[in-house]
């Protein structure tokens, strides 16, 4: 389906100069002389690269519909990450840096959703927010318990993160996975 170059969105799927990029950043601009332009920071899904890309209003570019598959996440090997289809029990081998930043959080057993491009996986979505355990987390400050400070945890999979001051080391807690932050206490 052929889209504006205006009407690109952040996560939009897009065929640009034969490759397959997600849109992650835009800026619409309009100077004072001259057309409005949409200026879009795009990742390469096939190989990682980035690119900034200036595109018109009169340009158009092809969006592309990604399949999805529900997959369940068995275990790390090396830097491989193994996936079974559930639907055919098929194992899949993805390179864990496809995942970027958010492999830290895979669990045994995790279900998530696989995009496919013509059979071949893209990207992996993992669940928006997952349980974690804090093991190292600061001493409380006296007096600092009132402000919306926050100090500094990590957690049992090594990621750190920011937590309020009333969280110590041993709490569960549910953490967003895609920007590492802290949401709330797990129940």
């Amino acid at each position: 389906m052929k889209i504006s170059g205006v009407d690109i969105r952040p996560g939009n799927i897009i065929e640009y100069e034969g490759g397959i990029w997600r849109a992650v950043k835009i800026q619409h601009t309009q100077p004072g002389k001259g057309g409005a332009y949409m200026q879009v920071e795009m990742k390469n899904l096939i190989d990682g690269r980035k690119t900034n890309v200036r595109f018109r209003s009169a340009e158009t570019v092809e969006r592309v519909r990604l399949d999805t598959k529900d997959f369940q996440f068995l275990f790390a090997d090396g830097d491989g990450l193994v996936f079974m289809d559930k639907d055919t029990y098929d194992q899949v081998t993805l390179p864990r840096d496809l995942l970027g930043d958010a492999a830290a959080f895979l669990q045994d057993g995790m279900d998530v959703v696989m995009e496919l491009h013509e059979e071949k996986p893209i990207s992996v979505q993992l669940p928006n927010q997952v349980e974690a355990t804090i093991v190292e987390a600061d001493a409380v400050v006296k007096g600092q318990t009132a402000s919306s400070s926050y100090k500094p945890a990590i957690l049992d999979n090594g990621v750190r993160i920011m937590v309020p001051p009333h969280i110590a080391s041993g709490t569960r807690i549910v953490v967003d996975v895609y920007e590492q932050t802290y949401v709330k206490r797990a129940d």
